[in-house]
């Protein structure tokens, strides 16, 4: 698998903000991962390219570059922590992306940071970016930073990164405490097991309060590999499924930090088989082409978002309808996924409902049956086209508009699923 983009831009953060070098392996090569070394290099911090996949970082305590305009395209996992990074480094800095990037909002992240002293301005729509953030003399500490916990789990992750910056030019330890539930709680795991891993330890009070020390400093830890994406292995461990298999996914397993690997266990109350090492998993399952049916499901997607999206397009080849719940992030992402999905999964024969964060999907057996053919818009978003090369199972014909549009997480994904069904 290709590196985890929730793990590469946190890990290229973390690295320069650290004390020492960290030679970085089984980077992500994407649109996303580029935008946050683009930025890291305007920002001042010595990128060096080793090989494919492989990156040396300089870290520095401060940012050498502190009036900066960055354009971070549809990169959340770069906006949003860069927000936080920036906004309490003491720069003045100018902060856009792409159309869509402006319609995500921020308004809690922003929020937050004001709360500790920060000097951030919208110039455009309140509550989204872009961004202005102009120079703070100084930071208070004096009482918790309360972020929202319900929209995205990334800006508390952002705020996480961020302390021990902010808690060092304050001088006194950063509280964070969240409001309301937090979802995607697993994307939290990943950032403090790597916070760990670069030398801060947070300590915490469940997933309500969050506490960074006054002297946590980020130190490097020399190397470090990148552990194949898990968001991405669900179309491949999908593939196992519907397909027949085996399919063996490696770089991704059992040891993983990443929360996306409960994937599996998805497709093993679907009907899959599972088997699972410390570097690999493992599906086989039913031939779907051959008429066989996964079993429906109604499920709390809350801590795998991303992959529930495969599950999603998955339940066209089950034996009942299958809901998908608290799934409410999925508004908030590349697209509104929830609306997007809808209006595609429809194009194929299912019949398909939702709600505010919810989905249901009745097969197209079950629904009328499934069309002849199908034009399959991607709305701009990675994982639409990934998720709608699985519904090629069906007989209906499959036709994937824009499928370059997977250059944000995994370019080469049509190259390897091609190998794999041809």
């Amino acid at each position: 698998m290709p590196g985890s983009k929730s793990i590469s831009n946190r890990v290229l953060l973390l690295s320069a903000l650290a004390r020492g070098e960290t030679r970085i392996s089984g980077l992500l090569d994407s649109d996303d991962t580029r935008v946050m070394l683009a930025a890291l290099r305007a920002l001042g911090v010595a990128v060096i390219d080793e090989q494919p996949g492989c990156v040396r970082i300089a870290g520095c305590s401060s940012f050498p570059n502190s009036d900066v305009a960055l354009f971070l395209g549809n990169a959340g996992t770069a906006f949003r922590p860069l927000t936080a990074a920036l906004a309490v480094s003491g720069g003045s800095y100018a902060m856009s992306g792409v159309p869509r990037m402006h319609e995500r909002p921020i308004g809690d992240l922003v929020d937050a940071l004001r709360l500790l002293g920060a000097r951030i301005d919208y110039t455009g729509q309140p509550g989204y970016p872009p961004l202005a953030i102009s120079h703070a003399p100084a930071l208070s500490l004096d009482e918790p930073v309360v972020v929202q916990g319900s929209v995205s789990s990334q800006f508390l992750t952002a705020l996480l990164l961020a302390a021990p910056v902010a808690a060092r030019r304050a001088g006194r330890a950063m509280v964070i405490e969240v409001a309301g539930e937090l979802i995607s709680k697993p994307y939290i795991e990943i950032t403090l097991n790597l916070m760990q891993r670069y030398g801060v330890d947070v300590q915490r009070d469940g997933w309500r309060r969050f506490t960074v020390s006054a002297d946590a400093v980020y130190v490097s830890p020399g190397i470090f590999a990148v552990e194949g994406d898990a968001s991405s292995a669900s179309y491949f461990l999908a593939l196992g499924t519907i397909g027949g298999g085996p399919v063996r996914v490696t770089g991704v397993g059992a040891n993983s930090i990443q929360g996306d690997v409960a994937f599996a266990d998805t497709l093993a109350a679907m009907g899959a088989t599972v088997t699972r090492g410390t570097d690999w998993i493992e599906t086989s399952g039913v031939c779907v082409a051959g008429g066989e049916t996964l079993r429906a499901f109604d499920a709390d997607f809350n801590l795998i978002p991303d992959a529930a999206m495969t599950a999603a397009v998955l339940a066209l080849y089950a034996d009942g309808p299958c809901t998908l719940r608290n799934i409410g992030s999925w508004r908030v992402k590349e697209t509104d996924r929830i609306h997007a999905m809808c209006t595609e999964l429809s194009k194929v024969g299912a019949e398909v409902a939702s709600g505010e964060d919810w989905l249901r999907v009745t097969p197209p057996a079950l629904a009328g049956g499934w069309r002849s053919d199908a034009e399959i818009g991607t709305w701009d978003d990675h994982r639409m086209a990934m998720c709608f090369s699985l519904a090629a199972f069906g007989p209906t014909a499959i036709t994937i508009l824009d499928p370059d549009c997977v250059s944000k997480t995994f370019p080469t994904y049509f190259d390897v699923y091609a190998e794999l069904v041809s």
